[in-house]
């Protein structure tokens, strides 16, 4: 009898991490974060002020302006933000030969015209919805790939704590004496 109630301990506390795990993940996933977009842009471009006027007003729309921010970097002013885009779009495969250059996710868009606009909608509103943004940008800032898959942290310590109450909880079933 003994034995039985240390296997349902055992079963307990192998599956508890697993269930809590599945439980955050859950959360995340209704927590939906806003989309970054990133618009490199040159001061004074008549296609970047139609762009950034665009996402002014799409900020006001009440459908999508919690969706997304944006972040701004002027170009042809600054070098530092030339290189970051020239490093963005290599990351990308894509030819960042002009401005707006505009990132969402790993999705990108050379220049800007209203033709363009329920693309660009229909982008920020998919990756909002998926809760799944892989951001191109930030991760070529942090020096990262962004490509390379990260890896759950937290699923190591759990394989780690499951494996040692498993053995403990053997050791105590099989190893100990019934009275």
């Amino acid at each position: 009898m003994k034995k039985i109630k240390y296997l349902l301990v055992l079963a307990l506390v192998l599956f508890i991490p697993f269930i809590v795990n599945v439980k955050a993940d859950e959360e995340k996933t209704e927590d939906k974060k806003a989309v970054t977009v990133y618009i490199f842009r040159g001061e004074g471009c008549p296609h970047c002020e139609e762009a950034l006027e665009f996402f002014d007003s799409l900020s006001k729309d009440d459908e999508y302006k919690d969706m997304f921010k944006l972040v701004k970097y002027e170009v042809w002013y600054d070098k530092d933000n030339s290189e970051l885009m020239e490093k963005v779009s290599d990351e990308l495969n894509a030819n960042a030969s002009g401005v707006p250059f505009i990132v969402i996710g790993k999705k990108h868009f050379n220049g800007y015209s209203e033709a363009m606009s329920s693309e660009i909608k229909d982008t920020i509103k998919e990756q909002y919805e998926s809760g799944k943004t892989t951001d191109v940008v930030k991760a070529v800032i942090k020096g990262e790939k962004a490509s390379a898959e990260k890896k759950n942290s937290a699923f190591v310590p759990i394989i780690i704590v499951s494996v040692i109450a498993l053995v403990s909880v053997i050791g105590l079933v099989f190893f100990t004496k019934e009275k």
